[in-house]
């Protein structure tokens, strides 16, 4: 329980209000029909099968996505390939002018692929805005740079590129992923096939139209759509040289059975369920910032997510009453308005996951706390959630809930806190919030998972690698590490 106070309480029902500031959608184009692309062409499935793709906030149908079958996934391929007999062998010079103009055309048409990325994925458009779309512009920048300095990157080595890329992108950031993948493939000389998730299709097929516009070579970049079976296609597919794969840890353990015995590389980029680690001398309300971050920035779908608190023994009540207070202030509704902070869970799918777990907290006898706010009826909402009181034996705490809900336990020495949060399938992030620097090293050696932000979280650079261990995944994206899946040596 908190410890009374006497410090003054706002009603925030009452002493808080904001002006909704819806974002102007008028300016943007939405087809009725999306068309697979390939070979620099939009395109009829074979299939002349189409799949809706809805506003999770509304309910509301924004197009029709064609269903790519395993003969579309075969025409892209040969597409793919036909183009890398080409496009591998141009000059590195050149190829970097292809990739920065990407860039370029995507910082052009920031605006709309924000908007769509809201409307799509259902997130916030502040952070469609200010985060998304930027750093999908600046990874295509970044590796535009590394075009023509691979001999330097990896000195003595001749680097030169694998071949066709089969990539496959989740729901949570669509635009992000896409650019993560696609511009370390093109900047090494290969060529890709690239299906999105099929509720989020639509930022990747902007990009396919901006890729067209930017006058890159037909059949470098194909971008088909659909489902599971369209994914498992491009995976089996005899002709493509490696699979870059982010999504769900299950469907992982499925693609590195399904290519074994192959010469296909693979990285796998899955699931977590990170550690955020508050010490006593941790600037608390930097902290409070850093533990909301992390945990309800897009909605809580984020693989890194700081979705583990730990909180030292000492300090837990002020930690918890003080962000209980800042969850009071946060704004659960339209993802286009700008004062959102927690937009739409991305599918009614997804969100019955959501309310399932919620379900198994309060049985397994977590203490469960949520935001008094107001949410939408219409459309796929959920408040921001708190399980107290948890242990490392519930599985709100061992396994992926991939929603804004956040476990809290408390901890009394290092030891006992670094063996708390290694003691998980998963190993993706983690967090560390102190002011001793010897801890922060101390904590980053032992912490058994790909990144670590310390006084700090969610904070992403096309510069830094990105990667897991353990279910989390292996290979690393970002950075020079993230040139290295797509050369052969």
């Amino acid at each position: 329980m908190a410890k009374k106070t006497n410090e003054p309480k706002l009603d925030f029902k009452t002493d808080w209000a904001y002006e909704p500031a819806p974002e102007d959608t008028s300016h943007i184009s939405l087809k009725k029909k999306y068309d697979l692309f390939i070979d620099g062409k939009f395109v009829k499935p074979n299939s002349k099968k189409y799949f809706a793709t809805y506003n999770p906030a509304t309910d509301e149908k924004l197009a029709d996505i064609a269903e790519a079958d395993a003969k579309d996934v075969d025409k892209a391929v040969k597409a793919a390939r036909k183009a890398f007999t080409k496009w591998s062998k141009i000059s590195a010079k050149e190829r970097g002018k292809y990739i920065y103009r990407i860039a370029r055309l995507m910082q052009e048409r920031a605006r709309e692929f924000a908007v769509i990325e809201t409307m799509d994925g259902g997130k916030p458009i502040r952070e469609s805005r200010d985060i998304d779309v930027p750093l999908a512009a600046n990874h295509f920048f970044y590796y535009a740079g590394w075009a023509d300095k691979l001999e330097y990157a990896f000195p003595n080595r001749n680097p030169k590129p694998i071949g066709v890329a089969g990539q496959i992108i989740p729901w949570n950031f669509p635009l992000l992923m896409a650019a993560w993948k696609i511009a370390p493939a093109l900047a090494t000389g290969n060529t890709v096939v690239l299906k999105p998730a099929e509720t989020t299709s639509l930022t990747a097929l902007k990009l396919a139209e901006l890729i067209r516009d930017s006058g890159l070579p037909d059949g470098v970049v194909n971008i088909v759509t659909g489902a599971g079976a369209t994914g498992a296609a491009i995976v089996n597919h005899p002709d493509i040289n490696k699979i870059a794969f982010t999504g769900s840890t299950d469907v992982g353990k499925l693609i590195q059975k399904a290519i074994a015995g192959t010469d296909k590389k693979l990285t796998l980029e899955l699931g977590g369920k990170a550690a955020n680690i508050i010490f006593e001398d941790a600037p608390l309300d930097q902290a409070i910032e850093g533990i909301v971050n992390g945990i309800f920035f897009n909605q809580g779908h984020v693989c890194c997510a700081g979705s583990r608190l730990f909180v030292q023994e000492s300090v837990a009540d002020i930690v918890i009453r003080k962000l209980k207070d800042r969850m009071e202030t946060l704004i659960v509704g339209n993802p286009l308005d700008k004062n959102t902070d927690i937009g739409a869970i991305n599918s009614k799918e997804q969100l019955l996951k959501i309310n399932k777990y919620l379900k198994i907290g309060k049985e397994e006898g977590a203490e469960l706390y949520q935001s008094s706010c107001t949410i939408p009826t219409k459309g796929n909402f959920c408040r921001p959630t708190l399980f107290l009181n948890a242990s490392q034996s519930h599985r709100v705490v061992q396994e992926e809930i991939f929603g804004p809900v956040l476990t809290v336990q408390t901890f009394r020495t290092i030891e006992e806190v670094i063996e708390k949060a290694n003691n998980i399938p998963y190993g993706l992030s983690a967090g560390v919030w102190t002011d001793k620097g010897s801890k922060i090293f101390n904590l980053t050696s032992k912490l058994r998972a790909g990144v670590v932000w310390a006084n700090t979280y969610n904070k992403f650079d096309p510069t830094s690698p990105f990667g897991g261990y353990k279910e989390s995944g292996f290979g690393r994206e970002g950075g020079l590490h993230g040139l290295m899946p797509y050369l052969r040596f």
